[in-house]
């Protein structure tokens, strides 16, 4: 049942209600923006230079033994594996030396064992228990030798990489030392650049390199290995940055830029989210008290953290606001004392 008192009593309230509904959206929108100080940040000075990309690992195969070649099995720009079979030489020759000596190694081998059983019973003299002993080890040392004369007349891969040049044909004969194949592996890289010789104790004092290979790609150096000497021609110091496994999108041969920490220095920085840009202008709003100043700054370059330099426009100490479309808006409904604008 309906209380018909009740109704009179909540009219009031309601309206006291609808009263309040303002005081509170006004109070929310006027809540504190949030802001930081332009304070200055203690950044690395670099020097940049040129350099350019190498393999670390790049070897010419040559040939272990003279002989024909039978087989290539890979050409240039071919990825081989380590352990992979290159170039099998013709192994004639060399299966009959293996045969030979493991037959002459067998029959030193049973010699010995039967005058070392004799030698123990005190039947044969000393002397030729130690000739029977040499005799053994020297078929040995031929036996090894002609297994490694047959294991030489098959190429390997000395490492994952891929073939750059090939300097033999199937059918050709080759010498001991001769040039075979040459390859790279693009797992390990480095940059390498020459420099002034007045900056290399600062280079050394910091040893820290990045490696920049475009706009958006730029990697940190892991070991920076630097000439104990100058080249007496160019008085230049050569570095070689070694750069992490497997970079993406880099190969031996390009040009970069490498950037070389020399010291350190400050520069004035807001949080790089303070910034607002309207069409060619770059601004911040700047807080003082209830007072919002859109002011036009000039930016430099970014700094770690997710702060960005200022060159001119704030001075250290002031307060900047950290989300700009919210002081925009505050400007635009009157929301705050005074709006003014600096350059």
């Amino acid at each position: 049942m309906r209380n018909p008192v009740a109704r009179p009593l909540l009219l009031p309230v309601l309206f006291g209600c609808l009263f309040l509904v303002p005081l509170l959206v006004s109070a929310q929108a006027a809540a504190p923006l949030a802001t930081a100080a332009v304070t200055y940040t203690e950044v690395t000075r670099e020097r940049v230079f040129d350099a350019q990309i190498e393999a670390i690992n790049k070897a010419t195969v040559s040939a272990q033994v003279s002989g024909r070649v039978e087989e290539i099995r890979f050409d240039v720009d071919d990825y081989v594996v380590k352990g992979d079979v290159l170039i099998r030489f013709r192994d004639r020759e060399q299966r009959a030396r293996l045969q030979s000596a493991q037959a002459h190694f067998e029959e030193a081998e049973a010699e010995f064992k039967r005058i070392e059983e004799v030698y123990r019973k005190k039947v044969v003299s000393r002397a030729a228990y130690d000739r029977a002993a040499a005799r053994l080890k020297a078929a040995r040392a031929a036996l090894d030798e002609a297994r490694e004369a047959l294991e030489n007349t098959v190429v390997r891969a000395p490492y994952n990489g891929i073939v750059v040049k090939r300097h033999i044909e199937v059918g050709e004969t080759a010498q001991r030392g001769q040039r075979l194949m040459t390859g790279l592996s693009l797992e390990q890289l480095r940059a390498t650049v020459q420099i002034p010789q007045n900056l290399i104790n600062a280079i050394r004092k910091q040893r820290k390199a990045r490696v920049i290979l475009g706009a958006d790609s730029v990697v940190p150096a892991e070991k920076l290995v630097i000439s104990p000497y100058a080249d007496p021609k160019s008085h230049t110091f050569e570095i070689r940055a070694r750069l992490a496994a497997s970079v993406p999108g880099i190969y031996p041969g390009m040009l970069v830029k490498i950037a070389f920490a020399v010291g350190s220095e400050r520069r004035l920085s807001i949080p790089l989210g303070a910034l607002a840009r309207r069409s060619e202008v770059t601004a911040v709003y700047v807080q003082n008290g209830e007072t919002l100043v859109m002011r036009q700054v000039r930016v430099g370059n970014l700094l770690p953290e997710g702060r960005i330099e200022i060159l001119a426009g704030v001075e250290e100490g002031e307060q900047v606001v950290l989300d700009p479309v919210t002081a925009a808006v505050r400007i635009k409904d009157g929301m705050v004392a005074t709006v003014g604008e600096g350059e």
